[in-house]
């Protein structure tokens, strides 16, 4: 058994860590005052070949794999929060409903030029009145005869409203079934498209550099060639494209759980009490060890999980396991970590109090831990009864 990387995963990671300390490391405190989205870090993103890569080469993709997309998360993550949620949704969520659903026309004409970082993606899902109960959402599309008329409002969405943005992905009702059961399809809706219009950024209580806003959606006609895949099966696609993006969120949430750990470690050496380093005291140095152990046990979750995906054999509950457990880790590391850091934690100068803020989200986003726990349930004791995903 071997938990080394490839020497190519190596390479990849330590270049974008040193991308990283260049390009947003620097920058990123500052980005987060001002609510500001970063577009030329995605721009050169793009140019290292990092916007495209889980997506095939033949589209502008580099088809590195899902353990090699985990390295380079915990790299970006370590520097920012934002910046990676952002390359987070628009990797994943975003871009592999066109991957693998998308019509060869639809692959050139939106995949590529969002696997070359030429534009961003963004998928509507969520909805004021339904998130965790995906199969809930009211927004609907209407067959015509040359197309579809889209109504309704999408929520919490990332990317859509970027000066990048290519256009959003959006999940709707069809129709029923002889059963009554609802239809559901997906569409990909350019920006600029009538009918379709974004609400102002969301103030959130963390990601501030991430762009988050309400999408309406008032008769807005797209033509036929815009559905993506079978009319139908848009809800099994989404969650199809779901564990993958689950993974993308548990790498994101090892990457915080580990620069809390560090920012921990740095403070304790420096800060001194009663004569001596922090670190000298039995109370913060067990507090370090539980960190340092919790992160090296999400790591591997999520590794595996990855390794999983990329041998192509069923990772649906790892992926559901990394991303509760390094989620619910990345938030108590980062409370652990502002509580060593004592009053400087507290302040917003400090590095901590944004990864702090960052944090809950985590155990949100890409489905909450009460609905991974359930995905964990259903796989251990089949009760023949439907649980959310």
């Amino acid at each position: 058994m071997d938990f080394d990387l490839p020497a190519e995963t190596i390479a990849l990671q330590r270049m974008c860590r040193d991308f990283a300390a260049k390009e947003i490391a620097p920058y990123a405190a500052e980005w987060s005052e001002r609510c500001h989205f970063p577009a030329q870090v995605f721009r050169k993103l793009g140019e290292l070949g990092l916007m495209g890569m889980l997506v095939d080469e033949s589209y502008g993709g580099a088809d590195a794999g899902l353990v090699s997309y985990v390295a380079a998360m915990e790299a970006l993550g370590e520097a920012d929060q934002s910046v990676a949620s952002a390359w987070n949704a628009h990797s994943t969520i975003a871009t592999l409903p066109l991957a693998r659903f998308g019509t060869e026309e639809q692959k050139k004409r939106w995949l590529v030029p969002l696997a070359t970082g030429e534009k961003l993606g963004a998928f509507g899902l969520t909805e004021p009145t339904a998130g965790s109960d995906a199969a809930g959402i009211r927004t609907t599309a209407r067959r015509t005869e040359d197309g579809w008329v889209l109504n309704g409002t999408k929520m919490f969405i990332s990317n859509a409203g970027t000066e990048m943005s290519l256009g959003v992905t959006v999940l709707a009702v069809t129709g029923t079934d002889d059963n009554g059961k609802k239809r559901y399809g997906t569409f990909f809706v350019p920006d600029g498209t009538a009918g379709y219009d974004k609400g102002q950024p969301l103030r959130k209580l963390g990601w501030h550099a991430l762009d988050t806003r309400e999408l309406v959606f008032t008769d807005c006609w797209v033509p036929e060639d815009h559905l993506l895949g079978e009319e139908g099966n848009g809800l099994r696609q989404f969650l199809e494209v779901l564990d993958a993006g689950r993974i993308s969120v548990a790498a994101l949430s090892l990457s915080l759980a580990q620069t809390a750990l560090d920012l921990a470690v740095r403070h304790a050496g420096e800060r001194e009490q009663f004569g001596r380093p922090l670190n000298r005291f039995q109370a913060v140095g067990h507090k370090l060890a539980d960190m340092a152990t919790e992160v090296e046990a999400a790591r591997w979750l999520v590794y595996r999980a990855a390794w999983l995906g990329d041998q192509g054999r069923p990772f649906a509950k790892a992926a559901a396991m990394a991303k509760l457990y390094a989620s619910e880790v990345a938030n108590r590391a980062a409370s652990a970590s502002v509580q060593i850091h004592g009053g400087y934690g507290f302040i917003r100068e400090s590095a901590i109090s944004r990864f702090y803020a960052d944090a809950k989200i985590l155990e949100i986003g890409e489905g909450t831990s009460e609905v991974q726990r359930n995905v964990i349930a259903r796989s251990l004791v089949p009760t023949g009864k439907e649980m959310p995903r």
